[in-house]
């Protein structure tokens, strides 16, 4: 069943709700989040603050009860009324029950009431259990309950809690079973960039089992495309049709219903980020700095883990003209509130401006035959599927390997991967491995201007 309603927190959150709701004395303790939302259709809360309640301050603390301050909502209101913001009220079961008890549903009839008589139209409460699992559930301003389908943290490893499925709070699926297949049907990818490496993830993302698979793009087929996109055939390029809605229109013949949606779209454009905002995994394929920035924020506003890849043939000169240096693939693993990939150099404020220029210059010609497959020759058509090929698996691999943990290592020490074919080498880097700035616009949500961009603010004809 694909999720109606989620809640996502950041690693740092998770591990610091985790840390304050189970001191070490077995006895039940309480937290706040403050929320933001996602645009919609999906309902779905990012945790943008946390508000801990002192365990000293709680009237009484047992193993299956909790008594804490009114005066601890009443913050908790001042922070999130001002933006309209969402409150969640969460404790934790020490005992490990991983359900609502009757004093739970008690405690939320008396005081969730008096949340929206004060302002908002949707909040809720969680517990959590002692393996830092997650139960959720929203009420409207009615004072109907919806049940909040999935609860996901993106940390180095990608943790999905469901509420219909108990044993999935425990039992994690194994990879590459038919248990992960099932789990990835409730689940939501977003590839952008449905070219040399895209088509080739989001061929992946169907036939693992992606529930939904969304694909963005804004250019159509080619003929110099057709050696290294999967399903693209000459018809398509003499047609000129949208990449999207060839690959969508091949890839929903796989099952009996559709399940791909194609999105054509410049990804800096409010359709868009809109549509990336649905997922719960990006896969960003692109070949360009701008689109990376744009990819980088999204996942930063919306809480999503970002699995970013990129491939370069750089050469060199010799006296018969120019041969092959090296053959490179990246795969960048960014989580929501670690580093994002300006903070890793992948692209700067500086490339972002360079790559502007050329757009609006055609006569750049050298600038474009730096940025493309091949350095320092213009090869309109590369041959280079092999290394799409390498370097697409990689991508999702990684998602697999956060997903459902499978290495010897902890995740953690693979933040970066790089490979150099013609040297036989891999090599890894660990998150540490870089910096953090802050990110202001971390669980952004909803809030308009989308992404913090003026030009993606609200225009009721670009809805997607």
């Amino acid at each position: 069943m694909m999720p109606q309603t989620t809640l996502s927190l950041t690693a740092d959150h998770h591990a610091k709700l985790k840390a304050h709701l189970f001191p070490g004395d077995d006895l039940e303790a309480a937290a706040i989040l403050v929320c933001t939302r996602i645009p919609g259709p999906r309902s779905r809360l990012l945790v943008r603050e946390l508000l801990p309640v002192p365990h000293a301050e709680c009237l009484t603390r047992t193993a299956h009860s909790l008594t804490w301050p009114g005066s601890y909502i009443e913050k908790a209101i001042d922070v999130a009324s001002t933006e309209n913001l969402c409150i969640l009220l969460v404790h934790s079961h020490p005992s490990g029950y991983p359900e609502f008890s009757e004093i739970d549903d008690a405690s939320d009839q008396s005081v969730i009431p008096s949340i929206f008589e004060a302002f908002g139209d949707i909040h809720g409460s969680a517990i959590m259990m002692p393996n830092g699992c997650m139960v959720a559930r929203f009420y409207k301003n009615d004072r109907t309950v919806i049940p909040c389908n999935l609860v996901s943290v993106a940390g180095d490893d990608l943790h999905f809690w469901w509420s219909d499925n108990s044993t999935r709070l425990v039992d994690r699926p194994l990879a590459f079973t038919s248990a992960m297949t099932d789990e990835l049907a409730g689940l939501t990818a977003c590839v952008i960039g449905v070219s040399g490496t895209g088509s080739i993830a989001a061929e992946q993302a169907c036939r693992l089992g992606f529930g939904k698979v969304i694909l963005i793009d804004h250019d159509r087929v080619e003929e110099k495309n057709l050696n290294r996109i999967l399903n693209a055939i000459n018809t398509d390029a003499v047609r000129a049709i949208p990449k999207v809605t060839m690959f969508a229109a091949r890839a929903n013949q796989y099952r009996n219903e559709d399940f791909v949606i194609a999105v054509q779209a410049d990804l800096l454009s409010r359709r868009a980020v809109l549509a990336a905002s649905q997922a719960d995994v990006i896969f960003s394929c692109v070949d360009t700095h701008r689109a990376r920035s744009v990819a980088d924020r999204i996942a930063t506003a919306f809480l999503l883990p970002l699995f970013d890849v990129g491939v370069a043939i750089p050469t060199r000169a010799i006296s018969e003209g120019r041969a092959i240096d090296e053959v490179t693939g990246r795969i960048d693993y960014v989580q929501p509130g670690k580093s994002t990939l300006a903070d890793r150099g992948v692209y700067s404020p500086a490339s972002l401006q360079a790559e502007a220029l050329a757009e609006v210059d055609p006569g750049a010609h050298a600038y474009q035959v730096k940025a493309g497959y091949i350095d320092g020759i213009p090869e309109q058509a590369p041959s280079v599927i092999s290394l799409n090929m390498r370097a697409a698996s990689a991508c999702v691999m990684e998602f697999i390997a956060r997903a459902y943990p499978f290495r010897h290592e902890e995740n953690a020490k693979y933040a970066r991967t790089r490979f150099m074919l013609a040297e036989s080498i891999e090599e890894y880097f660990c998150e540490a491995s870089f910096p953090i700035k802050e990110q202001s616009n971390l669980a952004r949500g909803r809030r308009e201007p989308l992404l913090g961009l003026p030009m993606l603010a609200s225009n009721l004809g670009d809805e997607p």
